[in-house]
């Protein structure tokens, strides 16, 4: 048990946390608010995490600056690396809560009781003041509940204060149904908001030495996340391979004896599922036979997600260029392979969906210009680009961000660009080309739920629009032919098609044709998107 919150308990936390976070990940990111299957907070969460852990055991020897203290020092190396590393709305939100904890312990002699509520209060406080826009039923409605809950203690005995602080937050995430209708109709609690809960009962562990006794919810299948630091392994291999894999373990277990035998630098990590059952695996190896690597994956289970480096081929890291005072950018994100292609003829500088903001960031510095525009094509990211506005100021660079939800909205803002006005002219046109775009997405339902268009089933198409579901279909093809009846019906002379990876073949000619039929004056254009789980997504302009 602990009486004061030093360095090591910090470093404790931050590793207890993210465990928890790992162990949780597939059931917090199955807390969708509508029934598609696009859920990460789960794993948005363990990636802000695991960079935090990263920057924080890269420095855990560097000396405090400006006078901190040892544990306000760890505190805010976490907060750094968490910031870089965030993804999506509840990373981003999460990387605010560790700075304002952060804030108040740097220059906080000895953390107890009373000194943990004022963090939580400024960790509240930071949270709620990134958000333009706040929203009661989710992660900040949680963290404000545990800084309240941790006042009201009113206690100097870090451990009362600890169980406090927790307790009030696992209420507040019960209530969040309550406040959200979203999350009502889905039946489900705030999934950033369970994410924070399973941290601070990571902290009282810390603090007491006992697991805060809570039910704990059903354990789904866990994706781990497909990231690992590249190393250069012996020279007699000149290739790396990674994958992902879906298999049992004792298949795993042939294929690692078939790797080990092929090259070096051999890591294997998964959930560990009982025999018999079937897991996700990462999968790294330094090979020569790069066929015979994915061919040992293949006869183990389903292999996915394959990347392939060759060595000889990665350039030397420089660093960014210094931003042309008079050039500009587009910095688009990316959903697909095939909307990249566009992208880039486009002329904009690409990156992968779900971007961290140091990935983001390093885009935009990477593009040279002194004056960026940001397209992040969904919610989520849009959070991480107003971050990187702040983020790359310092390096001299003006960002701003057109927030578009959809590929297609960024595709009507691509193509209104004029390098003969200012900068802040062209981004007003972009915004405007964007708004004006309506834009809508096809998808299956996983699970049952009650959306505004009605009760869905698994399987069921879902026709949304605007983020919101409109249509429920059991055929593919007429619901996206509905879909387009009813968007056309508000006007529109020119639609906008991108087709899925599931996307089955002769779809968008079939729509397009029943577009011709239908709506004779209305232009069509059509792409391979490559996105994953929306056969189609649509724009009409």
């Amino acid at each position: 048990m602990l009486e004061t919150l030093d360095a090591a308990a910090v470093r404790r936390w931050c590793a207890a946390g993210l465990a928890a976070l790992r162990r949780h990940q597939g059931e917090i990111d199955d807390l969708n608010v509508y029934p598609v299957p696009d859920g990460d907070t789960g794993t948005n969460l363990v990636l802000t995490l695991t960079s935090a852990q990263h920057a924080l055991g890269m420095d855990l020897d560097t000396s405090p600056e400006g006078g901190a203290t040892p544990h306000g020092h760890a505190l805010r190396l976490v907060a750094r690396g968490a910031l870089l590393g965030a993804r999506g709305n509840s990373g981003v939100i999460l990387a605010q809560i560790l700075r304002g904890l952060a804030d108040t312990f740097v220059s906080t002699p000895v953390v107890r009781g009373r000194a943990l509520a004022e963090a939580l209060r400024g960790a509240s406080a930071a949270a709620r003041g990134a958000v333009a826009h706040p929203v009661e039923g989710t992660l900040l409605t949680v963290v404000a509940a545990a800084a309240a809950g941790a006042t009201e203690a009113a206690s100097d005995d870090l451990r009362v204060v600890a169980r406090a602080a927790a307790g009030a937050a696992s209420r507040a995430l019960a209530r969040t149904p309550e406040q959200l209708p979203a999350l009502a109709r889905a039946g489900v609690v705030d999934a950033g908001g369970r994410g924070l809960c399973l941290l601070l009962d990571a902290l009282v562990e810390v603090v007491t030495g006992e697991a805060p006794a809570r039910p704990a919810p059903e354990r789904r299948p866990v994706r781990p996340p497909a990231s690992a630091a590249r190393e250069t392994g012996s020279d007699a291999y000149a290739y790396e391979v990674q994958f992902l894999l879906d298999a049992e373990p004792t298949a795993v277990a042939r294929m690692r004896a078939t790797l080990d035998a092929l090259g070096d630098s051999l890591v294997v990590v998964g959930d560990d599922p009982p025999p018999g059952e079937s897991g996700t695996w990462n999968v790294h190896v330094h090979v020569n036979d790069v066929g015979a690597a994915v061919e040992a994956g293949v006869e183990a289970g389903r292999p996915y997600r394959i990347s392939v480096t060759r060595f000889a081929d990665q350039p030397t890291p420089t660093p960014p260029p210094a931003p042309d005072g008079a050039a500009r950018a587009a910095v688009v994100v990316a959903p697909g392979t095939g909307i990249a292609a566009v992208f880039a003829r486009e002329g904009a500088a690409v990156v992968p969906a779900n971007p961290s903001i140091g990935e983001l960031l390093d885009a935009v510095r990477g593009t040279g210009a002194a004056r960026v525009v940001v397209l992040p094509n969904d919610a989520a990211t849009a959070s991480v680009a107003g971050e990187v506005v702040r983020q790359a100021h310092p390096f001299g660079v003006k960002v701003s961000v057109v927030p578009t939800r959809s590929p297609v909205q960024a595709l009507a803002a691509l193509a209104v660009r004029d390098p003969s006005r200012s900068f802040e002219d062209d981004v007003i046109a972009m915004a405007e080309a964007a708004g004006a775009c309506r834009y809508a997405e096809v998808c299956h339902a996983r699970r049952e739920a009650l959306t505004v268009a009605g009760p869905c089933r698994p399987g069921d198409v879902l026709a949304l629009v605007e983020g919101e579901v409109h249509l429920i279909g059991v055929d593919l093809l007429d619901t996206c032919t509905a879909l387009l009846d009813r968007m056309l019906g508000g006007g529109g002379e020119l639609v906008t098609l991108l087709t899925g990876v599931d996307a089955p073949a002769g779809l968008v000619d079939a729509v397009r044709a029943h577009v011709t039929r239908r709506w004779p004056f209305v232009e069509v254009q059509a792409y391979a998107g490559g996105q994953p789980h929306y056969p189609l997504l649509v724009g009409v302009e």
